[in-house]
């Protein structure tokens, strides 16, 4: 999309053949925006001219443009580069920086035809702006990039610049330099916007809007690089610069999640948590999966689950074995109505069926004509394409080409796209639905249970975010009454926001397990217990498993984001679900638990006294769980460190390929 235009642009070169007169070498000035990018570009109305040289821009991994003159056949070589789109979903694991000189590809120059005054340069990159104020002549100005490249100057011989700065102020914010009026900065404010940027590989002046607009994009592809962005964004040679203030961090944020506001004493109807004394953490066990043979016994001979409460709290101390996840997950996921009997069932899902494949009818017959004329279905088949090409392709389920489990992935997303098109298809969908396909292997239920899933997760994926807004001010909460110090700490840091925990949030740790602990972890959330918003809890073990690394080892805001995205893949499961549920337990048997956290756990705040030696049967009562059921499951220990006595969880999930 050309934003600005303008013929008459001409630079004044000193090769005429008079030493004393320029050469005038006419041209047009667009300003353009293209794939979340806003690009200046200059290039001259005759193209007969030599282009043996032509200046080319290159972005090394720092994001700092070089200027060379570089021959035609080296300037075409950004263009052939794979699109970075696909690699920023990559998770990077090392600390460092290799200088590679046009790495991306993204900054270069005209191809062939063109002139070698030819330029174009992304906003990213724009420094300053040197403009004439004197009123008299033609108006002209010089774009200066980072580390002081200046182009060449550019005369407006046909009206003035300032549409063009106008155009500009729309994408970076200019002020006048306080040493030289004539001078427009970059402001140095955004700096941590250009900083968060450098992490993404994107341009400086769309962070704030693409993330309001794909905040999933941002979070899912974008966060996993946040190495390289600690070493090369953030240390600067000044030290002044190694620390920056917490308005800074809190602007960026408030920007970017409008409304999202974390200290307590700002926001609308919470109250204040003072330090509260909740106690020691209770030891708590977990038990083997639900077997076959248990779930069997609790059927009636019409297939009705005959204690529902039983068989969830047995689900949520184990899990369950991988062969009977395929029937149980339809109850947990609310497809199949727990008092329902298997007549009912087999009804049920032979209505859902019809209806699935009509939906999926009406995407697979619109023509290639009409969708031209439908922006956002080929938008959304666009981005699901892509995103099923890359999603869990190292699982056998879905691993090689023309795997027909990636063929069921993409239809299933693009049927969703007709139940539910307001919402459509926004990035991150598919983490939800691959685990629930994998153990399903059946494309209706598949898509059934996934629609119940996206009930649950709608809000996070909508344009308002206030899903995730909630979900952040309520973690705050949680974490404050759990470990006030901590939280102050993180404060201190500029990170008491939580932002390192939105990918968390988003998508239930998709990214943050092995896939088959998500099988397990999912599972147990979706029993509901043993409260609302156990998923909050788990974000709570987690973080208050590595805090005393991170205050003893006085991590700051780099080292803390490092950190945290370093623990994707090692966490392990079990000994946080057994943390998450001491913690529950831990605010079950505070006699002064205040109402903000009360509601947010959904807990009635009564006056009972838990007994303090065993915490376990008033919480247990509250929990929803029933006393005896608490107390009389089997089950082996798991200790503080996570080892378990007892037998070992058999190893009952292996891969499975689609038939």
């Amino acid at each position: 999309q050309v934003l600005y235009e303008q013929e008459g642009v001409f630079i004044h070169s000193s090769c005429g053949k008079n030493d004393d007169q320029d050469s005038l070498i006419a041209g047009i000035l667009r300003v353009i925006e293209k794939e979340n990018e806003v690009v200046v570009d200059w290039r001259p109305l005759d193209e007969t001219l030599d282009t043996s040289n032509i200046l080319c821009a290159g972005k090394d991994s720092s994001s700092v443009v070089e200027w060379t003159q570089t021959p035609k056949e080296k300037c075409s070589r950004g263009a052939d580069r794979p699109s970075s789109y696909e690699a920023e979903w990559d998770m990077v694991t090392t600390v460092s920086f290799k200088k590679k000189p046009h790495s991306n590809g993204d900054a270069t120059a005209h191809a062939n035809g063109e002139s070698k005054w030819s330029f174009l340069f992304s906003l990213t990159d724009l420094k300053s702006i040197k403009q004439n104020k004197e009123g008299m002549g033609w108006s002209y100005l010089v774009f200066c990039l980072k580390d002081d490249v200046k182009l060449p100057a550019l005369h407006f011989h046909h009206g003035d610049s300032k549409p063009l700065i106008k155009c500009l102020e729309k994408h970076v914010a200019l002020s006048e330099s306080p040493h030289d009026e004539r001078v427009l900065l970059v402001k140095t404010q955004k700096s941590l916007s250009q900083s968060f940027e450098n992490l993404f590989d994107e341009p400086s002046y769309g962070l704030l809007q693409k993330w309001k607009k794909d905040p999933y994009i941002v979070t899912m592809g974008k966060f996993s690089k946040v190495t390289n962005y600690i070493v090369g964004s953030l240390r600067s040679s000044d030290p002044s610069n190694q620390r920056r203030p917490p308005s800074e961090m809190a602007d960026f944020l408030n920007d970017t999640i409008p409304g999202l506001k974390i200290n307590q004493q700002e926001e609308p109807g919470f109250e204040v948590i003072t330090r509260i004394d909740l106690g020691k953490q209770p030891e708590v066990s977990r038990r083997e999966p639900v077997s076959a043979e248990e779930w069997a016994k609790n059927m009636d001979s019409e297939g009705r689950i005959l204690d529902v409460d039983y068989i969830k709290w047995l689900i949520f101390k184990g899990g369950l074995c991988h062969t009977l996840r395929k029937e149980a997950w339809k109850f947990l996921l609310g497809y199949f109505p727990w008092n329902s009997t298997k007549e009912e069932r087999a009804n049920l899902q032979k209505r859902k069926t019809d209806e699935y494949f009509r939906m999926k009818l009406q995407w697979k017959s619109v023509s290639e004509e009409q969708e031209k004329r439908n922006s956002r279905l080929r938008d959304y088949r666009s981005l699901i394409e892509k995103d099923v090409n890359r999603t869990d392709r190292t699982n056998k389920f879905y691993e090689g080409e023309d795997n027909p489990g990636l063929i069921l992935l993409h239809d299933i997303l693009m049927t969703y796209c007709m139940y539910d098109f307001d919402l459509g298809y926004v990035q991150g969908m598919s983490d939800l639905l691959s685990p629930v396909l994998y153990v399903m292997e059946n494309e209706v239920d598949a898509f059934w249970c996934f629609v119940s899933y996206m009930d649950q997760m709608h809000q996070n994926f909508e344009e308002q975010m206030q899903g995730m807004k909630t979900q952040l001010i309520q973690l705050s909460h949680l974490l404050r009454l759990l470990d006030s110090g901590f939280c102050s700490y993180l404060e201190s840091q500029d990170s008491g926001y939580l932002y390192f925990c939105f990918r968390w949030l988003l998508i239930r740790f998709k990214r943050e397990f092995s896939f088959q602990d998500i099988l397990r972890l999912w599972e147990v959330m979706w029993t509901e217990l043993p409260c609302q918003n156990f998923h909050l809890l788990l974000c709570c073990a987690i973080l208050e498993s590595e805090k005393q690394q991170i205050m003893e080892k006085h991590y700051g805001f780099n080292e803390i984001l490092k950190h945290i995205n370093e623990l994707s893949m090692k966490i392990d499961v079990e000994y946080i679900l057994c943390k998450a549920e001491a913690i529950s337990m831990q605010m079950m048997n505070c006699k002064e638990l205040p109402q903000t956290v009360s509601e947010i756990l959904g807990i009635e705040n009564s006056s009972v006294t838990p007994d303090s030696d065993t915490g376990e049967d008033e919480s247990a009562a509250d929990l929803s769980c029933p006393t005896s059921l608490y107390q009389s499951i089997p089950t082996p220990v798991i200790a503080a460190n996570g080892t378990r006595d007892g037998a070992q969880q058999t190893a009952e999930t292996q891969s499975l390929t689609p038939a």
